[in-house]
């Protein structure tokens, strides 16, 4: 779990670090223990007022597509000193005309152990087609409970960083920014 003062000093160091015409803003960062993800506005193509909607999602699509092809050699250098500085994975994506789109972004695996009753939930979503495998239905779950119990995800995040805190004013801690921010160590001069 990462502390409100640490997302917003990565928040930070992506505002500061991305070239000045990369996006219109920042829209978006999100992080977790594998992954940094950065989502940025570029801007919608412009169009006749009198566009259909396939014309005007074909033009978002493309507008997407010529960004990232444009962009990627930048994206990368940045994403490398940022996996470097804070030890994830950085993925990318935009918000263009109302679409979200993510680019290759981690899909981390995750162990679990289920009795019987909850593997039928899972057989169950893939017998109903909604799911390929238990992985994928699995999760399929886990996007319904997130769509469904966002407040109450938030309110548990934020004590979660209450506990975080607390836990690092206690004896043998280490300081926050060296979970995080990784750069800083240098080995000692012995000159």
């Amino acid at each position: 779990m990462i502390t409100t003062e640490q997302r917003e000093k990565l928040r930070g160091w992506f505002a500061g670090r991305l070239p000045e015409d990369l996006f219109e803003e920042l829209a978006e960062l999100t992080v977790d223990r594998e992954e940094i993800t950065v989502i940025g506005r570029i801007p919608a193509p412009r169009l006749t007022e009198d566009a259909s909607d396939a014309e005007r999602e074909a033009a978002v699509q493309g507008r997407i597509q010529e960004f990232r092809e444009r962009t990627r050699e930048t994206r990368i250098e940045v994403a490398r000193e940022a996996e470097h500085r804070f030890r994830r994975k950085v993925s990318w994506g935009v918000e263009c005309g109302g679409e979200r789109a993510l680019f290759t972004h981690v899909a981390a695996p995750v162990m679990t152990r289920l009795r019987q009753p909850e593997r039928q939930v899972l057989d169950t979503l893939i017998a109903g087609g909604v799911a390929r495998s238990r992985s994928d239905a699995l999760a399929w779950c886990v996007r319904l409970v997130q769509q469904h119990t966002d407040d109450w995800l938030a309110e548990l995040r934020a004590s979660l960083e209450h506990v975080q805190r607390v836990r690092a004013q206690g004896p043998d801690t280490q300081p926050q920014d060296a979970a995080t921010d990784r750069s800083t160590d240098t080995p000692a001069d012995d000159d």
